[in-house]
């Protein structure tokens, strides 16, 4: 059940400039593009999953078993910020990773994504806690959109079970622990996990296996009442060329708590879903983390690893939205950015390399346009589909019902060399998708939304910059913030 996995976003990190999103934790923050929260690297990548029935003996019921590899130090392909980015402080904060498993043969996709909340409250305020702090959510959320766009999601507002780790894509939680064990607090070889969680999840780079039960809460949409999955995955992507060093998604100032929340970029077998087992071999994979004080005013997201009329691993993410300045008064601006992964090469498109065009109704249309100065590109998403609400962390509500996500978007994608007059020269890409994700979420969205994003010239002289944070502070790992 090995997965072969392009690292795409997961985060928007760029600059903590890109709004973010909560795709999926949908979900999902520190804006810089993380999807939906802070900034983490996503990432694509080929697995193998299968659904067992809850009651069998997994053992005997799974026909190809995944194998499970420990996460080696100094791993090929990691992103800057793929670790937790809490920082022990008593500010409003909030975390979530979002991972996707495509099924081309099916067409079907399964979403799952991942979110704790002001951990700096492992337990519910205390009335002196929020006279001193004011209102605050906590907890932890599991969610998965799966087959059918059916969905499930667990939810408690104690974090004491959950941890992550520090510098590594790495994290868990327990819902619920086995009689007489305790919860593990960090990674564990899958048979240790099964004999200590009864309900929880753990997910690393290369490795995701989880068993959680729907807490009824959803009934705006049709559940599902238990899901459990475990499958490896084999990066193949991060956040740049493949073989060279990795980039943040939003640049160098996502290692700061600016422009929040930030968006990264970041990783993928079986899966039991809905009574049904679902086998797959070289499925594509996608992960991303968002991260921050909470996620934008408003924003839109599309994702998608598998296309018709072109050759090898093709790995496209969007994300953008209104964006929160930091300052005394509330100023927004809009961000943006488009990642391409094709042939071991990445195409970026940023505001501090060019300008992002787009078009997004409040649902079933989405159309973006680039110019970096070298490339073009082009890409429009439609849906039929009514989609499926999700939540994501927000202020006003905690993890409530913040955005409407769909599986089985449309997509055309089209990128060029540029000329020397700055006109479409040699095409470079033209594919097309039946499985996009597409998402809008926030709000309020009244009608279409015709942007383009803005960025300061002293901000995008800045961000411009060739300056490494993640190998300065590998000089000095003493000082190294959390998360990068």
């Amino acid at each position: 059940m090995e997965t072969k996995l392009c690292h795409q976003p997961l985060a928007f990190s760029s600059s903590q400039f890109i709004i973010p999103f909560s795709k999926r934790l949908k979900p999902t923050t520190n804006l810089t593009f993380h999807h939906h929260l802070h900034s983490s690297p996503k990432l694509v990548l080929y697995n193998s999953l299968s659904g067992v029935d809850p009651t069998a003996e997994k053992q005997d019921s799974v026909k190809t078993k995944p194998i499970y590899l420990p996460t080696p130090q100094n791993r090929d392909l990691r992103t800057p910020h793929s670790g937790y980015h809490f920082d022990g402080t008593s500010r409003k904060f909030f975390e979530g990773w979002y991972f996707k498993l495509s099924i081309p043969e099916q067409r079907q996709s399964f979403c799952f994504m991942y979110s704790v909340e002001n951990p700096a409250f492992p337990k519910k305020l205390t009335s002196l806690e929020e006279a001193q702090y004011g209102s605050r959510f906590t907890g932890v959320g599991a969610q998965i959109l799966g087959a059918d766009d059916k969905y499930i999601c667990q939810y408690s507002p104690e974090s004491t079970s959950f941890w992550g780790s520090r510098h590594e894509l790495k994290l868990g939680n327990t819902f619920v622990a086995r009689q007489n064990s305790r919860p593990p607090n960090k990674e564990v070889p899958p048979q240790e996990f099964d004999n200590r969680v009864l309900e929880g999840f753990q997910v690393t780079p290369l490795w995701n296996q989880g068993f959680i039960r729907d807490d009824g809460r959803s009934n705006y949409v049709e559940t599902v009442k238990t899901a459990r999955w475990e499958y490896s995955t084999r990066p193949v992507y991060g956040w740049g060329d493949v073989g060279s060093a990795q980039k943040s998604t939003a640049g160098w100032l996502a290692a700061f708590p600016v422009f929040e929340p930030h968006w990264q970029i970041c990783m993928a077998g079986w899966i039991e879903w809905d009574g049904k087992r679902i086998e797959f071999e070289n499925a594509p994979s996608y992960s991303e983390k968002n991260w921050g004080g909470g996620f934008p005013r408003k924003w839109f997201w599309v994702q998608c690893n598998v296309f018709e009329g072109g050759s090898g691993e093709i790995a496209l993410t969007v994300g953008g939205g209104l964006r929160q300045i930091p300052g005394i008064t509330e100023t927004f601006e809009n961000a943006a950015l488009i990642g391409i992964h094709y042939g071991g090469k990445f195409y970026e498109f940023v505001p501090w390399n060019g300008v992002i065009n787009w078009e997004v109704t409040p649902w079933g249309y989405w159309y973006f346009s680039a110019d970096n100065g070298r490339y073009l590109v082009e890409l429009e998403g439609k849906t039929d589909d009514p989609g499926t609400t999700l939540r994501a962390p927000t202020a006003e509500a905690g993890l409530s019902q913040a955005c409407k996500d769909t599986c089985f978007g449309d997509l055309k994608l089209q990128m060029w060399e540029r000329r020397y007059d700055g006109s479409k020269g040699k095409i470079i890409l033209d594919v097309t998708s039946n499985m996009a994700a597409l998402e809008v979420g926030g709000g309020p969205w009244f009608n279409t939304w015709k942007g383009k994003t803005s960025i300061s010239p002293v901000l995008n002289k800045a961000l411009g910059l060739p300056i490494d944070i993640d190998g300065i502070f590998n000089v000095v790992p003493l000082f190294k913030p959390p998360g990068l």
